[in-house]
């Protein structure tokens, strides 16, 4: 008898779990950061939809000590800056492939660095080597495991080419 009862609070227990689970879902939708400790908003607040999604998880990656997640979203960010640049000068055919693709980030920053259309920061190119560096670690090196260190190292960066970025893809 004990152990009926002992069974029937348990498989009650079980159901309880799995409909609070069923209810308490992460949102569908890219949620807002608490704080803004790697992107401030004011920097990209404005510019487009899907760079505020990404500094919002850029934040948050960083926020819940999830530091590889944070650079690989760092490492997407700057490609999407970077490609923003070169569609707002009407030049985009310069960094895609013959298949209209995009290349990849190394191309793209050697293509950004050499680039007649804008005359980038002195800072801002040596940020752009540190920032895929990171983040091809964090996204291509099986035993890298990025640690808030290594995030912490690279902010001034991350500020430099994000707030250049947007000013040369005239976004802000």
């Amino acid at each position: 008898m004990l152990e009926d009862n002992i069974s029937n609070v348990l498989a009650k227990v079980k159901v309880l779990n799995d409909e609070l689970r069923a209810n308490n879902l992460p949102p569908e939708d890219t949620g807002h950061s608490t704080e803004q400790p790697i992107i401030y908003m004011s920097l990209v607040q404005g510019t487009r939809g899907y760079i505020e999604k990404l500094s919002h998880q850029i934040n948050g990656t960083y926020e819940n000590g999830w530091y590889d997640g944070c650079a690989v979203m760092i490492r997407r960010l700057i490609e999407t800056l970077i490609i923003e640049c070169f569609e707002s000068k009407g030049i985009a055919h310069k960094i895609q492939n013959t298949t209209g693709d995009f290349i990849y980030l190394s191309d793209l920053i050697s293509a950004t660095l050499s680039e007649s259309s804008w005359n980038i920061g002195r800072n801002a190119k040596k940020s752009l080597k540190a920032l895929k560096d990171i983040g091809d670690k964090s996204a291509h090196s099986r035993r890298f495991i990025a640690q808030r260190r290594d995030i912490d190292n690279v902010m001034a960066d991350i500020r430099n080419v994000v707030q250049e970025l947007i000013y040369l893809a005239s976004l802000k």
